[in-house]
């Protein structure tokens, strides 16, 4: 990155995905001046620690944003709604909520894979940081679209509870241990027991019997991707703490072969390659946690269809699902000589 130093801001900073995003800006040395956490009244005044300094909390609702190149917002849509637009006209918005992922005005963005859709950011200043399940899925499947063009896609994804939040991870812990004390559960946070479960329903239900976070999948890698790909999602909420896996079944126009595709993966940025046919020859969600990478495993053909592939992803969906690709957009801004 070059020598600009830039104030940035956190809007929700004590939630998972802003205190990842404090993780990832000291992880990757970001160039930054001034860092400014901002929370609701409640966290207001508490301290955080960011490099060997401390940091105290300032509230949301009061905050300059003139004061600040770049806020990431991490809040939800509700507070996003009532903040996002009023800030946008002082700060650079790069917002983790659904809000403004669907609008033609404001490119939702992961840099591997559409950068150049950056271009077009200061219509409205904000940029929208797509879905996690979303956001590995594209990363693994632009070099294959670019060379052998994809036709669809086929998922199942096997999403963590952090996706939904600190609570929920809390829940499937005390859960866990209600379990084994032989206790009665009572959900909370979820639908139906989530510890030793898997539950096929993530976000509120359409119409059409998919779900938000299912049809999320869709209209955003169309977006990000390439609209004429047709996918289809199950969505499903395991008992794993962080991380979030894919079985994805890919059909392309043209054909292709293995080393062609283990080579594109392992050459494309964001992406890591591991691939043994053996025991343990595969990445699961404990491995991904904390890395920056997305990982591909279980690399196949699909013998049912002409040019079908089967691949195993897996990424760290608070970093390259929110936190990490929130901060890449700005790195990219800044690389980019955008702003």
């Amino acid at each position: 990155l070059t020598k600009m130093k830039l104030n940035i801001a956190i809007a929700g900073a004590t939630g998972n995905v802003g205190r990842k995003i404090i993780e990832v800006l000291e992880r990757r040395s970001f160039p930054l001046d001034n860092l400014y956490l901002l929370a609701s009244k409640n966290s207001a005044g508490k301290e955080v620690k960011f490099k060997e300094k401390k940091i105290i909390i300032e509230e949301l609702d009061s905050f300059d944003f003139s004061k600040a190149a770049i806020t990431f917002f991490c809040c939800g849509s509700t507070v996003t709604k009532a903040l996002a637009e009023k800030a946008a006209k002082h700060t650079v918005v790069i917002d983790n909520s659904s809000l403004y992922r669907m609008d033609p005005d404001i490119p939702l963005i992961v840099p591997e894979v559409n950068w150049e859709d950056l271009k077009n950011y200061k219509k409205r200043n904000i940029i929208a940081n797509p879905n996690c399940s979303t956001a590995q899925l594209v990363v693994a499947l632009k070099p294959l679209h670019d060379l052998f063009n994809i036709k669809r896609v086929v998922t199942s994804t096997y999403q963590s509870v952090s996706g939904a939040g600190k609570e929920p991870m809390d829940e499937l812990i005390q859960q866990t241990k209600q379990f084994l004390n032989n206790e009665t559960i009572q959900p909370k946070k979820f639908t139906k027991q989530i510890a030793f479960n898997v539950i096929p329903h993530i976000d509120v239900f359409a119409d059409d019997g998919y779900t938000k976070e299912e049809l999320k999948m869709v209209n955003e890698t169309k977006k990000i991707l390439d609209s004429k790909i047709e996918l289809t999602a199950t969505c499903v909420r395991v008992p794993v703490l962080i991380s979030h896996s894919e079985s994805v079944n890919i059909q392309f126009e043209k054909s292709f072969s293995l080393d062609q595709v283990r080579s594109a993966l392992s050459s494309s940025s964001g992406c890591k390659v591991i691939d043994e046919r053996k025991d343990g020859g595969y990445i699961t969600p404990l491995e991904a946690q904390d890395k920056f990478e997305t990982y591909i495993s279980r690399i196949r053909i699909d013998t049912t269809e002409k040019n079908c592939l089967n691949l195993w992803i897996v990424s760290d969906n608070l970093l390259k699902g929110a936190a990490l690709n929130a901060v890449q957009i700005a790195e990219t801004l800044i690389q980019k000589n955008l702003i």
